[in-house]
């Protein structure tokens, strides 16, 4: 019986502990809609370098991805299409570059499905600051630097377009 009891008890300590985690902390979102983009300069696949705040006064959608990826892959085509079609949204595409087998990988992957919006590469710093824990996430930032919208998963023509117009 004794037994029996300590067992109860301990396990009721344990609910209890992790209740207490989960209840006292929010879920890391890292950067939430509402909040400025934090401001990076990374370098982009063609050795250019890139800075989110060259962009103040535009609509921004900064996409995290990496080739390996396949929904990031299924939404590529997509977001060129966006690209192409809206002129005054720029889209950063942020590739993990630590994750892949090489640049070159990359560099091939984005000629041949001829991208042509900017492509950045990160050693993880942005992936860890923006705690992008899925691909792809994505962030959509007005024209003042801040996030408006933080979507997890593929995007679509339609999403982008929806997300952007409510955009400043």
């Amino acid at each position: 019986m004794k037994k029996i009891i300590a067992i109860a008890f301990l396990v009721a300590l344990s609910g209890y502990a992790i209740f207490q985690v989960f209840a006292e902390k929010e879920p890391a979102v890292g950067v939430k809609e509402g909040e400025m983009a934090r401001d990076f300069e990374l370098t982009t696949l063609d050795g250019k370098t890139a800075k989110l705040s060259d962009y103040k006064g535009k609509k921004v959608i900064l996409n995290f991805w990496a080739t390996w990826c396949g929904p990031c892959r299924a939404e590529m085509p997509e977001m060129q299409k966006y690209s192409e079609e809206n002129k005054d949204v720029e889209i950063l595409a942020v590739n993990l570059t630590t994750s892949e087998p090489g640049i070159d990988n990359v560099q091939e992957y984005v000629e041949e499905g001829g991208y042509t919006f900017p492509i950045l590469l990160d050693q993880e710093e942005m992936f860890r600051y923006y705690e992008v824990l899925t691909m792809p996430t994505t962030f959509f930032i007005d024209t003042e630097g801040v996030i408006s919208y933080r979507h997890l998963g593929p995007m679509t023509y339609e999403l982008m377009e929806e997300q952007v117009k409510k955009m400043n």
